[in-house]
């Protein structure tokens, strides 16, 4: 048995200990309890539901679900026996209400069951700093758990029934009667795409739809309903009544791609996720008044995720006008960490399509896009949006002018289809951004072209700007927007464990969706493959850019690296500056005992012939980084002959890095070391 460190229940300083013999006889009392419930089910002929849940888990593969392959076949395998014996006769208990005038407290009472059972299974976290378990669904995902806390469901605090009951009261007590309404609202349940509503119903038409291959809403939803439909005997959900015991939610016609699962053959793939949502749109359009509006959330950070929602937008008859970034999601939560999830929730604004809408034509709509993204990106720039959520609130303006249209066609006459017109946009917003940053050269750069700094500055700066936070302030923390910092020693977004080439240590580095990467890349004439390894590295669908420390074998070779290991290792509490204001000095920097390497700026000197203003621009931080204030005051000097590329794409790095960076300390330091 693995060794246990167990909380002190009786502690107020909650002090640890080792678990006693007493500990496990209360296991195998456990293990004994569940086991006579499970062989009285068998005794009565196997009447009504199996105690604990033995409904199956969906099948290996499914997204988000990386627990079968452990043993762990059905819901009930999710739980220990200790936890498996409270939430059964608990949920007894509650079930046991029949008296119609306790219909309330009875469902109530089911809700709290439900919310125990995530704070209380074998995949729960600890938190530390508060000490109680974490529920289970930090994200909307099952991975493995090698270890897990557990509350106590009889006490008073965290992981305990009463406390669960204490939510259910509070979300209860903070919803208000409607009572400045003349007519009464109706809660119906129906298909999206077969809507109950008669034609020009409604005013207004709002939904926040699922994130194409993001979240398996139906089969995480069998987590509770399992628990639910032992503690509510005739459970009042309309899908489930008559239906067999055994029955999970309906997955059949759920609006996700996933291609596990099968509607009359046919998997459920891009294109038929898009043909699902474009019925649900036209459903949509069709209850919609003519002067009525509808509303769409979105939060998924992949271009493809954007493409397969918008085709089916246009595809239902619908006309975007806006596109406004909402802050509704909280920083903290775990589905913001290397994901596809946005700080924000992009609320794209649209009306139905008129059905005698014209033919675009193609000249025109390029010709309009770009002045209206920059306008839109220079509006909400001033409003404090940055980077992906910019980028993705940048579509709704641009989706405005193609959408107007029932079609649009060359002057050839071809049709042009979205996924073109994108293409077109992502471009046009990764120009926008390098104007921004860089310049007008480089935003209409491509190779060759003269006086524009070179494709590696071009991709480093407008993948950092993409990382840009929404806080209002440029090079803010940026951990929670397009991965963070750790790309390793953690989770991937379908729960597998993660870590870095070598196995070991983790890696670290600034890191974006390879699919949004190669959206702006691509149209600006940018080589991803020739910089992989040199200022990128791609792994499991992300792109990392690399840290300049990780350059510097590359760029200064083995006795370069030694030297400038003393500065990444030193403590925090070290004044970057020091290799500034002692440059002429062999301070604790210095690799000492060795001389400073010359910089010869006309045979390149440290620096290979041909190199990039951003190698040497990583050089110099790489001089400033060991202390070596000869190397660097030669090579700024140098620079400073050459031309104003490398303080411009300097400077410009220094706004992008996040602040508290390495990078941002040393860049900032090593600035203060140009000759004015």
């Amino acid at each position: 048995m693995a060794a246990v460190v167990m909380l002190r229940a009786d502690d107020p300083g909650r002090h640890y200990r080792l678990p006693t013999e007493a500990d496990y006889v209360a296991v195998r009392r456990a293990q004994d309890r569940v086991a006579w419930m499970l062989e009285e089910w068998e005794r009565n002929g196997r009447q009504g539901l199996c105690p604990v849940p033995d409904e199956p888990l969906p099948p290996i593969g499914t997204l988000g679900f990386r627990v079968q392959r452990y043993g762990m076949l059905q819901w009930g395998d999710l739980f220990t026996a200790r936890q498996k014996a409270a939430l059964v006769v608990l949920g007894l208990l509650v079930g046991a209400i029949h008296d119609k005038l306790l219909d309330i407290v009875q469902t109530c009472s089911s809700l709290a069951v439900s919310k125990l059972s995530e704070l209380s299974n074998s995949l729960c976290s600890w938190e530390p700093l508060a000490e109680c378990p974490r529920h289970v669904f930090g994200r909307q995902a099952l991975p493995i758990a090698w270890d897990f806390g557990e509350g106590v469901p009889i006490s008073d605090s965290s992981g305990a029934y009463r406390i669960s009951v204490a939510h259910v009261v509070s979300a209860a007590n903070s919803i208000r009667p409607v009572t400045d309404y003349s007519t009464n609202s109706t809660v119906q349940v129906a298909d999206a795409s077969n809507n109950p509503l008669p034609d020009y119903a409604s005013a207004v038409w709002f939904t926040d739809p699922p994130y194409y291959d993001a979240v398996p809403y139906a089969d995480l939803s069998d987590f509770f309903l399992v628990w639910m439909k032992r503690t509510l005997p005739d459970i009042r959900f309309g899908y489930f009544a008559g239906e067999p015991e055994d029955k999970l939610s309906p997955k059949e016609h759920e609006a996700v791609q996933d291609e596990t699962k099968h509607v009359d053959g046919r998997p459920k793939d891009r294109a038929w996720f898009e043909e699902k949502m474009a019925d649900a749109f036209a459903e949509g359009r069709r209850v919609l008044t003519h002067e009525g509006v509808g509303s769409v959330v979105f939060a998924h950070k992949t271009t493809e995720g954007w493409e397969a929602l918008l085709s089916g937008m246009i595809r239902g008859g619908w006309t975007i006008t806006g596109s406004w970034p909402i802050a509704t999601e909280m920083k903290s939560r775990l589905r913001a960490r290397d994901s596809a999830a946005l700080a924000t929730s992009v609320h794209l604004i649209s009306r139905p399509r008129p059905d005698d809408a014209p033919v675009g034509d193609w000249a025109d709509v390029l010709h309009e896009l770009p002045s209206r993204v920059a306008d839109w990106m220079e509006r909400l720039q001033s409003e404090g949006i940055r980077g992906a959520d910019l980028v993705f609130a940048c579509v709704g303006p641009a989706l405005e002018i193609f959408s107007r249209y029932r079609l649009v066609e060359t002057a050839e006459g071809r049709e042009v289809g979205l996924s073109e017109y994108l293409e077109k946009v992502w471009e046009v917003v990764g120009r926008a951004a390098l104007e921004q940053v860089l310049g007008t050269t480089e935003a209409q750069a491509r190779n060759g072209l003269a006086g524009a700094l070179e494709e590696d500055a071009r991709l480093t700066a407008l993948f950092l700007w993409t990382l840009q936070a929404t806080t209002g302030e440029p090079g803010s923390d940026v951990a929670d927007v397009g991965g963070g910092e750790t790309l390793s020693n953690s989770t991937d977004d379908d729960g597998e464990d993660t870590e870095d080439s070598s196995g070991t240590k983790p890696v670290k580095g600034l890191s974006l969706m390879f699919d949004v990467v190669r959206r702006f890349a691509q149209p600006l004439g940018i080589d991803l493959p020739k910089w992989e390894k040199r200022t990128i590295e791609t792994r499991k669908g992300v792109v990392r850019l690399l840290p300049v420390k990780e350059r510097a074998k590359q760029l200064l070779g083995e006795e370069g690296v030694r030297a400038e290991a003393s500065w990444w290792a030193r403590d925090d509490t070290v004044s970057p500056l020091q290799g500034v204001l002692f440059s002429g000095e062999n301070t604790e920097n210095f690799l000492v005992g060795e001389p400073e390497p010359d910089y010869d700026a006309k045979a390149g000197g440290l620096v290979s012939p041909g190199d990039t203003t951003l190698d040497r621009v990583h050089t110099a931080m790489l001089f400033q980084a060991g202390g070596r204030g000869g190397a660097l005051g030669a090579l700024l000097k140098a620079e400073q002959e050459r031309g104003p590329d490398f303080l411009r794409l300097a400077n410009a790095l220094s706004a992008l890095y996040p602040r508290g960076s390495d990078e941002k300390r040393l860049l900032d330091a090593m600035l203060l070391a140009v000759p004015r």
